[in-house]
């Protein structure tokens, strides 16, 4: 009868790819706990400098205060049309000019390619929901949040703004746009809680990263431009609400 055969060894994991060992020694296991708290403490400390920073500022649309201006973030397009999430945003802009609580509707979205006009789409949508078009501005450079804050205090002189958008990202839109110079109140939509929901809020773990270093650095949006008098038109001609035009607490330069 032959010997039998000395097991396989299975082949060894790259080194890259193996767990690294636990330290042996009391100090250097206290070390890696240590790192582990550290490691936690930096990577959770920008959101929550985003929810300091705009909690107290969050507001409905029933008890925002009246401002002249609405800034509306772009949220995708199916077909050239609002996606639900930007549809919900513009019904609550809808909503505040109804009420009297806005006068101008700026919406901001990406137009970086010929096939694609955030701005247009939303603007259609809101007039086909009783905003007038001459009380509409839009901002085709709103490629992402600070850009569309940066560019709306930059570009259209906001001063102050009521800001519209999901729950789940009117904090960092709140925190960036006070940032960049505009004293904002943010709205956040409710939506039902589902994957859609549930992704935009893990995203905005890891985009609050990015926010905190807009908020420390300030800079120059992706595309500048000339400076447009669309907002300051608009409130000059003297049409929409009277509760915000007679509250004082909405500029634009």
């Amino acid at each position: 009868m032959p010997p039998p055969k000395p097991p396989r060894r299975l082949p060894r994991l790259p080194r890259l790819l193996r767990l690294p060992r636990l330290p042996r020694t009391r100090r250097g296991q206290r070390r890696a706990v240590q790192g582990v708290v550290v490691g936690c403490v930096l990577a959770l400390a920008p959101a929550t400098w985003m929810h300091l920073a705009a909690d107290s500022r969050i507001r409905t649309v029933a008890d925002v205060p009246a401002h002249d201006v609405a800034v509306v973030f772009g949220a995708g397009l199916w077909d050239g049309r609002p996606t639900p999430y930007l549809a919900h945003r513009l019904d609550a802009a809808a909503e505040l000019y109804r009420t009297g609580k806005v006068r101008v509707v700026l919406v901001t979205g990406d137009n970086s390619r010929v096939e694609y006009d955030e701005p247009d789409a939303m603007r259609t949508y809101l007039t086909g929901h009783g905003v007038p078009d001459g009380h509409i501005v839009s901002d085709y450079a709103g490629f992402d949040t600070w850009d569309s804050c940066a560019r709306a205090k930059k570009i259209f002189g906001v001063d102050r703004a009521v800001l519209v958008t999901q729950g789940f990202h009117v904090r960092r839109a709140v925190a960036l746009c006070d940032s960049a110079g505009i004293d904002s109140y943010g709205v956040g939509v409710d939506e039902r809680h589902d994957v859609t929901w549930y992704y935009g809020g893990v995203r905005e773990v890891f985009a609050a990263g990015k926010a905190a270093v807009d908020a420390a650095l300030r800079p120059d949006p992706h595309f500048l431009g000339p400076r447009e008098t669309g907002v300051t038109k608009a409130l000059g001609s003297g049409a929409g609400s009277g509760a915000a035009s007679g509250s004082g607490s909405g500029s634009a330069r």
